[in-house]
C-alpha cells in the first residue's frame, strides 16, 4: 500500500492541518440518555478529550452481541486520547443483560448508530455543552466489533449513512441486506485467524466485497476478542493510525500503516 491521502472533503481546521494532534489528551467520559422512539432506548457513553479546542473527528462505535460499551473502554479511550470523540450506544435488544435479546434486531442497529451520530454532532452547537465548538462535523466515522461490525457494514450498504468518511470493522462480516453504495470511503478490517465466532473467511469475504480503498489487518494467533497483550497493542496502534490518516489527513500515520506487518491494503 502507498497511502497518499483520504478522500477529499470540505476543509475544516482538522483537515487543513494535515496532521493529527501530537499530544496524548486526558480522557473524560459522559453518559447521554438517548432514545430513537419509546421502544428504542440508546444510552450512550461518550469518550472525549478532556483538553484541547479541537475540532475533533467523531466516531460512533457499535458493540458486539451481549456486550456493553464499557467492555471496549480500553481501545475507545485510546482513540479518544489521540484526539477523537467516540460515542458508543448500548443497543436495546442485543446488549449485555437485556431481558428480550433478539439477534434479528441487528437489522435496526445501523439506523440506531446513525441517530446517535446525529445527536452527538448536534452537541457542537449546544450552548454550555462541554463539546460545543469542539467537534469536526465533516470528518465522522463508524466502527464496531462482531455484531457491531455487522452494524457498521450496514451503515455502508442498505442503511448507508453518507456522512461517514471512514470505517473500521473488527471481527465482523456482511450479514445485512444491501450493497455498498454512496461516496467512496476507506475501510479497515481487523480479524483474528483463530476466530471461531465469526470465521476469518467471512471477514475476508466482506473485505473483498468493499469496492473502495480498504485494508485487512490479519492477526495470525488471535481469536474473536482481543483484550490485552501484543495483539491488543497491534490493534490499538493500527486503528489509531488509520483514524489519524483517514480523519486528520496525517501522512505520517499513513506511512506507519504502510510499514505494518500482516496488513493487506490498497489505501
Amino acid at each position: 500500500m502507498q497511502p497518499s491521502g483520504p478522500p477529499s472533503a470540505p476543509p475544516t481546521l482538522a483537515s487543513t492541518l494535515g496532521r493529527a494532534p501530537t499530544r496524548a489528551f486526558p480522557v473524560k467520559t459522559r453518559k447521554l440518555q438517548l432514545s430513537r422512539g419509546a421502544d428504542r432506548p440508546l444510552p450512550t457513553t461518550v469518550w472525549y478529550p478532556a483538553a484541547g479546542d479541537g475540532p475533533f473527528p467523531v466516531i460512533v462505535f457499535s458493540h458486539g452481541l451481549t456486550a456493553r460499551p464499557a467492555d471496549y473502554a480500553s481501545i475507545l479511550s485510546r482513540w479518544a486520547g489521540a484526539g477523537f470523540v467516540v460515542a458508543a450506544p448500548a443497543f436495546p435488544h442485543t446488549s449485555g443483560g437485556v431481558a428480550d435479546f433478539d439477534v434479528v434486531d441487528l437489522l435496526n442497529q445501523p439506523a440506531d448508530a446513525s441517530y446517535v451520530l446525529t445527536r452527538v454532532l448536534a452537541l457542537d452547537g449546544k450552548a454550555g455543552d462541554p463539546l460545543r465548538g469542539r467537534l469536526d462535523r465533516v470528518h465522522v466515522a463508524a466502527a464496531g466489533h462482531s455484531g457491531g461490525g455487522i452494524t457498521t457494514l450496514g451503515m455502508l450498504t442498505g442503511a448507508r449513512d453518507e456522512r461517514l468518511t471512514a470505517a473500521v470493522v473488527l471481527a465482523g462480516r456482511q450479514a445485512l441486506p444491501g450493497t455498498f453504495s454512496g461516496p467512496e470511503i476507506p475501510v479497515l478490517f481487523v480479524h483474528g485467524k483463530q476466530d471461531l465466532t465469526v470465521r476469518y473467511i467471512e471477514g475476508l469475504a466482506a473485505f473483498r466485497a468493499v469496492p473502495w480503498p480498504k485494508g485487512m489487518l490479519t492477526l495470525p494467533n488471535a481469536g474473536h476478542v482481543v483484550t490485552g497483550g501484543a495483539d491488543f497493542d497491534i490493534v490499538a496502534g493500527a486503528t489509531t493510525d488509520f483514524w489519524r490518516w483517514s480523519l486528520y489527513g496525517d501522512a505520517g500515520a499513513g506511512r506507519r500503516l504502510d510499514r505494518r506487518d500482516n496488513l493487506d491494503s490498497d489505501f
